[in-house]
């Protein structure tokens, strides 16, 4: 199997650049759902741009790769230490080569091992068959959408919805709040894989490896797929919408499976896929390692998603220069479209951690500064500086419990990121005079484009690439103000009207 190290080389970095084509036709059915010039248009319209840049720079579609997960079937006699081996390899050149982001951190140290190895790090999966060649599937599936999995043990009280027993009911409203507290925060529109029964560990197994399905087909089971079809009709009535801005387009696939339990335990997981739908499949020749045929493919998927520009200029924006006065700052009002220009540091979790007990370098100043919750693929150049290939906001909410302590601290005036943050933030807004902007969640090339520089970089050894705290140079860089300085939010607003309407179904029939 000389050539299985390429092989598998090729499927992570294909998987990583290029949506498969029944997602491509699932988000290309999204767009036509919803007003190309409201908030939910604009993202949309992005992320169709974005699709299109992975492919012609074979960079990743989103910044965060995640961790990879590996489903191999294998005949017979085959070697699987040695693919194992391969494995481990190619996923290594896979990040010296920016097709992958270091995401590999050491449990308790925060270490970050550079190369996407570690223990238990990637996940392979082997399963035999009665087939000649070897299937392999991948999936990469983000920190963001990774948090929003959710596992419910029944019976229980469902918020929203009431008592849910263990019955096909009670499925139903777990999987209806499923979607409602996912909101913006994993990017939606998004897809759902749900296992139904099991133990805590293989229930969540099932659900991810739902996630293999094809958007397009239909479940075996007569109750099962009445019930997919139900859930993914009803989820889009709570209209939370593209990155949870509001709209008709909110979860684009329902796929369900069902394990036998024992009788003790009535688990429901559901692991839950952001647009950035990554997952390929390769049949291999199980003789040369070479690649026979890829699986997701179709003859006539669309090769070219792009309905528009992206975020498209209207001579409406607002230009923010960095550093940013608290006068800009209280100007703007949810719904205003900004473009940066300047100064921008990328900041998330390690990084927040730390502000709250140290102080920064007396170097750098941040007064007025704009911070980025990201954490961008980096690669260095040969005369020793950096450029970002890849770049999108990660989820905010993970920062709540500091972020209104750091933007006192550090005299930040705008907060950049993805899916909204709490009331201890909305408070610190008004208390300090910043603003809380929504990037668009997984449009890493897109925002790549806009970073002009890297001019420099702090906690680099300490931290990893991705929690490093990076300054940039951008231009023309396009957020929309989602939390302003007077107290207002949108994903507050989005979450309360969801709500509402996720209520309304508590005794719905299906």
């Amino acid at each position: 199997m000389k050539n299985f190290r390429e092989s598998i080389l090729a499927l992570i970095t294909e998987t990583s650049a290029n949506l498969p084509g029944d997602v491509r036709s699932s988000i290309a059915d999204a767009i036509e759902r919803v007003d190309p010039d409201s908030q939910a248009g604009l993202a949309m319209s992005t992320i169709s741009v974005n699709i299109d840049m992975a492919v012609d720079n074979i960079s990743p579609i989103c910044q965060d790769t995640g961790m990879p997960t590996f489903f191999i079937h294998t005949p017979q006699g085959a070697f699987q230490l040695q693919m194992k081996r391969d494995i481990l390899l190619a996923i290594e050149d896979a990040s010296k080569t920016g097709k992958l982001r270091p995401n590999a951190v050491d449990a308790l140290t925060g270490k970050n091992s550079g190369n996407n190895l570690g223990f238990h790090f990637p996940v392979i999966h082997f399963e035999p068959w009665e087939k000649d060649e070897i299937e392999v599937k991948l999936i990469l599936k983000g920190g963001g959408c990774e948090n929003k999995n959710i596992q419910y043990s029944l019976p229980a009280e469902i918020p929203g919805l009431g008592s849910a027993s263990r019955d096909l009911d009670g499925v139903r409203k777990c999987l209806l709040h499923a979607v409602f507290q996912a909101q913006g925060q994993g990017c939606s529109p998004g897809f759902i894989g749900v296992g139904v029964g099991g133990d805590r560990t293989s229930g969540f197994d099932l659900a991810k490896q739902q996630l293999l399905r094809r958007i397009d087909d239909r479940n075996p089971d007569s109750e099962l797929d009445t019930l997919e079809q139900y859930i993914l009709e009803k989820a889009n009535t709570l209209e939370i919408g593209p990155m949870g801005f509001g709209g008709k387009a909110t979860l684009l696939g329902c796929k369900i499976g069902k394990s036998h339990r024992v009788p003790a335990s009535f688990y429901v997981s559901v692991a839950y896929n952001c647009w950035a739908y990554r997952r390929l499949g390769v049949l291999i020749d199980p003789q040369s390692g070479s690649i026979t045929s890829w699986q997701y493919r179709d003859a006539n998927e669309i090769k070219r998603m792009a309905k528009g520009e992206g975020m498209p200029l209207t001579g409406k924006e607002v230009t923010l220069q960095a550093p940013v006065t608290d006068a800009e700052i209280r100007s703007l009002k949810v719904g205003d479209v900004v473009l940066i220009n300047g100064t921008m540091h990328t900041g998330r979790d390690a990084f927040h951690h730390y502000v709250m007990h140290h102080d920064l370098p007396e170097s750098l100043d941040t007064e007025g500064a704009i911070l980025f919750h990201c954490g961008p693929v980096v690669m260095k150049n040969e005369d020793g500086t950096y450029r970002v290939t890849a770049a999108g906001p990660t989820t905010s909410s993970r920062e709540e419990p500091y972020q209104a302590d750091v933007i006192k601290k550090l005299g930040l005036r705008a907060i950049i990121g993805k899916g909204g943050m709490g009331p201890k933030t909305l408070q610190g807004l008004q208390d300090h005079g910043a603003v809380y902007l929504n990037a668009i969640g997984g449009a890493a090339q897109y925002y790549a484009r806009c970073i002009k520089k890297v001019t420099g970089v702090d906690f680099l050894e300490e931290m990893g690439v991705p929690e490093a705290m990076w300054h940039l140079e951008v231009e023309a860089f396009p957020a929309i103000v989602t939390m302003d300085s007077h107290g207002n939010s949108l994903h507050r607003r989005i979450e309360d009207d969801s709500f509402a309407s996720l209520s309304k179904l508590a005794d719905d029939a299906h």
